[in-house]
């Protein structure tokens, strides 16, 4: 489908970038190390060393650019935000080829980007084994090749402005949203400003909740103090306040002065590296990174189009603006993914209080980057909470994601102009078919098939049909052969009377 904006996109770092990375990784100078430290004075030099032997010897960032460009369908397109001008925004949109697919947004975080969305984006679209999806992965301003803003202030307002708007731009008015890191609060910003009339739900992975508090919660409090936590619980608690203790470093540094932290991750690949590299390692549950998997990671920040520190300043203005969403709680249907390494665990019972939570599912495996590490079980996930059986089946209307099965092809009855042709042929078949020659019979059963097409159309937003216009329009002759069904429906949007389900 060509959406106006849009303008396709591909992925061409300049041959002057890449000579340029080869110098400075010629010229690295690495600091020295202490005997037996392992991971716990951060990045091992060993790590790092082999790493950008790879990077120097071996690695060939245009490879892994061709393929990127060959499995990602990229776009950009102009979005403007409210205070902060326009911005150019990158973003991977692939639509299903089923027309009733339901339109997914999906947020990444840091130091994530749009390529995330890579494993999950063909199980989301085929939809095989569940409903499929048409998925818009949206580059988040300051991040890969989306602009960055140029204001201080754009935190996850503005962000959640974007995505929004981006999803409007390519028709979806009414869509789902899914994000991990900083794509959970993105998105649980977006569940609370714009739900229910264009964000219909919302999934995470990284479900957040504070503790419940003994003046403002206190029987929830006096619950959970007496409650014993489950093993898994405990676990997850564990990790929490290990991650707090130990693994905040860069939070602090990127919350409070971004800019200086800034020179070192622009001018050196390795300094980059080497901060990426410890959160893809210490974040997942023990997943076999391949070096040429952390490098085409680490290299789309280095060749991101406002460089790494724009992606850095979004922990500034989360923090100093005291957005981080602990107050929003969205009254969309909400589910929530558990994965034992997310690097904040929270027990289910205190999440429960985040949102109209429809659906949790937990896993024995998984951290931080679900949808790489596990897009089976992410997508299971999803498939299963928007699924027939699931509880936001149907929460887009006319867009439940389901395969037809061929009785009533959505293609053949999108045409206004062929409608009352079909339902002669409906009339005309119950009349020769034998089925019954009743009168009041067929006129009956001619309303019903009437009214499944009229529902189909309405579904697939085409028109407006009335249940009562085209009940009292039907008329067949008393033991007769003639169906009068050339009135039987209105083709402009000024039908009167109670509409569909009216």
């Amino acid at each position: 489908m060509s959406v106006p904006g849009a303008t396709p996109f591909k992925i061409a770092v300049p041959d002057d970038a890449l000579k340029q990375l080869k110098a400075k990784l010629d010229l690295a100078t690495f600091p020295d190390e202490l005997e037996d430290v392992e991971w716990d004075y951060g990045t091992p030099l060993k790590d790092v060393k082999r790493l950008v032997d790879r990077w120097r010897n071996g690695y060939d960032w245009r490879e892994h650019e061709a393929k990127l460009n060959a499995e990602l369908p990229q776009f950009t397109r102009d979005i403007e935000v409210e205070g902060h001008g326009t911005l150019n925004v990158h973003y991977v949109h692939q639509e299903s080829s089923n027309e009733k697919a339901i339109p997914l947004l999906f947020v990444h975080g840091w130091p994530g980007s749009f390529i995330e969305v890579r494993k999950i984006l063909p199980l989301l679209t085929k939809g095989t084994e569940g409903p499929s999806f048409h998925v818009v992965a949206v580059g988040l301003p300051g991040y890969g090749f989306s602009e960055a803003p140029k204001k201080k202030g754009f935190s996850t307002p503005q962000y959640a402005e974007v995505g929004h708007k981006l999803m409007l731009s390519l028709g979806y008015n009414e869509y789902v949203t899914q994000g991990g890191d900083w794509g959970s609060l993105i998105t649980r910003q977006i569940a609370s400003e714009y739900g229910g009339k264009a964000s219909k739900a919302w999934h995470t992975n990284m479900p957040m909740a504070l503790s419940p508090h003994p003046l403002y919660q206190p029987l929830s409090y006096l619950r959970y103090a007496l409650t014993p936590y489950k093993p898994h619980e405990k676990a997850g608690l564990e990790r929490s306040a290990m991650f707090s203790l130990k693994g905040r470093g860069y939070f602090a540094i990127q919350s409070t002065r971004p800019q200086t932290l800034g020179y070192g991750l622009a001018d050196s690949p390795v300094a980059l590296l080497a901060w990426i590299y410890e959160k893809l390692v210490g974040w997942t549950d023990n997943y076999p990174w391949e070096d040429d998997e952390v490098l085409t990671w680490v290299s789309i920040y280095l060749f991101s189009r406002a460089g790494p520190t724009a992606s850095t300043r979004i922990y500034y203005e989360v923090i100093q603006n005291k957005h981080f969403g602990d107050k929003l709680v969205p009254k969309v249907p909400t589910g929530f993914s558990y994965f034992p390494q997310e690097i904040v665990r929270n027990p289910i019972s205190w999440t429960r209080g985040a949102g109209h939570v429809v659906y949790q599912k937990e896993h024995d495996k998984g951290g931080h980057f679900a949808a790489h590490e596990r897009p089976d079980d992410l997508v299971g996930d999803l498939r299963e909470m928007f699924g027939k059986k699931g509880p936001c089946f149907g929460v887009v209307p006319g867009k439940d994601g389901e395969l037809d099965d061929g009785t009533w092809s959505s293609q053949t009855w999108r045409s206004r102009t062929n409608l009352t042709e079909q339902l002669k042929v409906v009339a005309i078949q119950l009349f020769t078919g034998e089925i019954h020659r009743d009168p009041t019979y067929v006129i009956h059963q001619v309303y019903i098939k009437a009214i499944q097409l009229a529902d189909m159309l309405m579904m697939c937003d085409e028109t407006r049909i009335s249940r009562l216009y085209i009940s009292q329009e039907l008329e067949v002759q008393s033991g007769g052969s003639t169906t009068k069904l050339d009135d039987v429906v209105s083709r402009d949007n000024g039908v009167t009377g109670p509409t569909l389900g009216g």
